[in-house]
């Protein structure tokens, strides 16, 4: 979970995780993680993702502006990020898919920090 070390912005968090190798866009589509942009069209299920951490963000003046960043990492070694809104307008295959990952118990100790 994410630290409260400092009030953090998507795009500062973004930058760091972008920095610390996290280069890679996802997005879940028909149930499987998939790459953004990627010449790649290899795809990967729950048991071949780890999440790595996690941020969440509230939006400051609507408590509905609300969202999570993940920083994952796959079994051949891409790193990336997804992210979605949650609670009201949450991507219910993201989340799905996310929790999957969560249930399999592969979550990860923050070691890329």
């Amino acid at each position: 979970m994410q630290d409260k070390e400092e009030e953090r912005s998507l795009i500062n968090v973004e930058k760091k995780l972008s920095s610390d190798g996290y280069t890679q866009d996802f997005q879940v589509r028909g149930g499987r993680l998939c790459t953004i942009g990627s010449d790649s069209n290899k795809t990967y299920g729950p048991e071949d993702v780890t999440i790595v951490d996690f941020y969440r963000f509230e939006g400051e003046s609507d408590p509905d502006d609300m969202s999570i960043l993940y920083a994952l990492e796959t079994n051949d070694g891409v790193r990336g990020t997804i992210s979605s809104a949650y609670g009201t307008y949450g991507d219910s295959d993201s989340l799905d898919f996310l929790k999957q990952v969560e249930d399999l118990g592969k979550n990860l100790h923050k070691h890329h920090k």
